[in-house]
Parts: structure tokens; sequence; C-alpha cells
């Protein structure tokens, strides 16, 4: 989290060769933080950063719901993208959380709802897709079976969000391109429940990988029929 602010200040100003220094360094400290981590995380980082760098083409350059300062998608992107799945998997897990659960997960709840209502009533840019994502959140929050991490995930995604959009190394637009009902936020309230999908979706395909590799390792007679 001490990188994410380094890198998005570094980037003010910088051009597209300063932008990939800084995307070097951003894959070597996800590189050395995951050398020590167990071969499912490493898994689930890896599909999480996929998965997100897709994304970020359809959201960005297809979509046009967000703006990077140079119209790209910078370097240091997909491998800060591991990094925020990786702190909010290392904070959901850790017992500093597991002690304050039950008020952590309210307190996230209440922080949330609260933005989104703010964004669909006096704020002076409306935010309907942040109230949308807020629900979603909420669904996490409220079922999901990694909960501490979800609401690990709010904390880390709204702090990058908020530094990111201050900084102007990225910005939303103020209504989806194909629909000018579909307002946004900059950034929207609840975007730390895309970033749930994207959590849920690493930890599904990390196993699913997992499992997969497991059984290309076991000799034909010992394998086990799909």
């Amino acid at each position: 989290m001490t990188w994410i602010a380094a890198g998005l200040a570094l980037d003010v100003g910088a051009g597209p060769g300063r932008q990939v220094l800084i995307g070097v360094a951003t894959w070597l400290l996800l590189l050395l933080a995951l050398s020590r981590e167990s071969r499912p995380v490493q898994l689930q980082v890896g599909v999480a950063v996929l998965v997100a760098t897709a994304t970020e083409v359809v959201a960005s350059l297809v979509l046009g719901l967000y703006e990077y300062r140079l119209g790209n998608v910078p370097a240091f992107v997909p491998p800060g993208h591991g990094l925020v799945y990786l702190s909010a998997l290392a904070l959901g897990r850790s017992q500093l959380l597991a002690a304050v659960r039950r008020p952590l997960l309210l307190a996230c709840l209440a922080a949330v709802g609260a933005w989104a209502l703010w964004g669909v009533t006096v704020s002076p840019r409306p935010d309907l897709l942040g109230a949308l994502l807020a629900l979603v959140l909420a669904a996490f929050l409220l079922r999901g079976r990694a909960p501490l991490v979800y609401a690990a995930a709010f904390v880390v995604t709204s702090y990058l969000e908020l530094l990111g959009t201050t900084l102007g190394t990225w910005a939303w637009v103020p209504h989806a391109p194909f629909s000018s009902a579909l307002t946004m936020g900059n950034p929207p309230s609840g975007i730390a429940g895309a970033y749930c999908v994207l959590d849920a979706t690493a930890l599904a395909g990390g196993a699913l990988i997992g499992a997969r590799l497991a059984r290309t390792r076991l000799s034909p007679a010992e394998a086990v029929p799909s």
C-alpha cells in the first residue's frame, strides 16, 4: 500500500518511459511478495492480474468509463492490481482484522452506504454506478465466503481510487458513454464492489487452475476422471 502511493506520486507528470520504469519496479515488488506465498495464492494473484488487465482494456479503452492521463493503460497498472489483491488478501487473513470482524464489517457497510447515499442525493456529481456497486459490495460483505477479504478490499480500493483520482492519474467520466442515465462519481462510491467480483474470480480461477495442474502431475493410472 505504501508503494501504491509512491508509484502514483512518481507518475505525476511522467511520460511513457517513466511509467514503464514504475511498472518494472511494481512487477519486481509483486514477484518478491509472491515468492513468500503458497502456490494457491500465487495462482489467485495471477488470475487476478489477467482478469483485471482485460477489464482495464475493455472499461477504459473500449467503453471509455474512465480515462488515464496519457490515454493508455499504464505499465504499472497490471502488477498494481496484483498488489491491491494481495494487500486485501493479507489484511483479510490477519489476526488483527479477525479480532474486530463484526465491528469492521458493520463499519464498512455503514461507510459505503453513507457514501453511496451522498452520491445519489446531495453530491454535485450524481453517482448511480457507485450506488449499484455498493449493493454488490454489501452482498459480498454479508454473504461472501471471505467477508474480511472483501472488507479489506473496500479499504484498499477506496484508498487507491481516491488517491489516483486526486493525483489525476485517471478520471471517471460523468456518465457512461452508452447511457447518460448511468452517472458516475470520480471515483464511484462502491467501486470496491467491482474489485470483490475480481477477488471472487481469482479465488475460483486459482483453485480451478491448481486442481488441473495437480491432475496433470498424476500418471494416467493415478488420474481421477473429470
